[in-house]
């Protein structure tokens, strides 16, 4: 059964798509089987893993119950599963109407779950019923959080939405970790988010990543040439950051469940 991992913050800009396509394409490199569903109308997932999304049918065929989840599973020419998105989703919140709404995807995803090791989800800049499905259907959560105070305003609202969440449809979500992203430590101002992210921290009961993500060219530049970071700049500073944010998830994953397993209530 796949690990299912949702990427979540409720404001734009924060390299939330990017982790995403990341950890989906460290994933791959460490042997793993990955698929990646992009929840945003934007459909930049789908796009920065160098899939054509124009032609493709997407997760809304899926949710609307047009289409088996089998096929809007696309392979890209590097060997990526993607479900990827389009403008279409963004009328989610009016179309999905079901009573068990929330659930639409993971009820999709289900007959595939044992075919991947891992399920990456991107979600819109917002909490709407797109990103409530991505919790029903995960596992664990990872909130990207780019160096900026603002980037701290939302997070307890968030945290108030996860736990929500867990007292009603998925009791077994778990908030994995905050990682920083676009930061540079030489600046007071990433010194200064990095302790009030860490106090925030502490009051959501999760803690920070230990990789932080080094603001650079290669990380904008990659998408735009159908390219993960590790492809497109591989010694690059974000690429660096983003294998070492990689194994430390797999790590985190794995000690939890570590733990799990000897009874402890995580």
């Amino acid at each position: 059964m796949a690990v299912t991992i949702v990427l979540t913050n409720q404001k734009g800009g924060v390299g939330k798509t990017t982790t995403a396509a990341s950890l989906t394409a460290g994933l791959v490199r460490r042997g793993k089987k990955v698929l990646a569903v992009d929840l945003d109308p934007q459909g930049n997932l789908g796009f920065s893993l160098g899939l054509d999304i124009d032609t493709a049918l997407t997760v809304y065929d899926m949710m609307k119950n047009r289409t088996p989840v089998t096929e809007v599973i696309h392979e890209t020419e590097d060997g990526y599963h993607v479900i990827p998105s389009n403008i279409l989703l963004s009328e989610a919140e009016i179309e999905f109407q079901s009573q068990n709404r929330v659930m639409l995807l993971s009820d999709s995803l289900r007959p595939v779950k044992d075919d991947y090791d891992f399920v990456i989800i991107d979600t819109p800049p917002s909490l709407n019923i797109l990103t409530l499905n991505a919790y029903a259907a995960s596992d664990y959560l990872i909130i990207p959080m780019a160096s900026e105070i603002l980037s701290l305003v939302g997070l307890i609202q968030l945290q108030e939405t996860v736990s929500e969440v867990q007292a009603s449809v998925n009791p077994g979500l778990k908030v994995l970790g905050i990682l920083l992203t676009k930061y540079n430590r030489r600046t007071r101002l990433a010194a200064d988010v990095l302790e009030m992210a860490g106090a925030v921290a502490q009051q959501t009961n999760t803690a920070l990543f230990d990789a932080k993500i080094r603001a650079g060219v290669a990380a904008a530049e990659a998408p735009a040439h159908g390219e993960d970071i590790f492809s497109y700049s591989p010694r690059s500073n974000p690429a660096k950051d983003y294998s070492m944010f990689v194994d430390e998830v797999v790590n985190r994953i794995n000690s939890w469940q570590r733990t799990s397993e000897k009874g402890v209530n995580l």
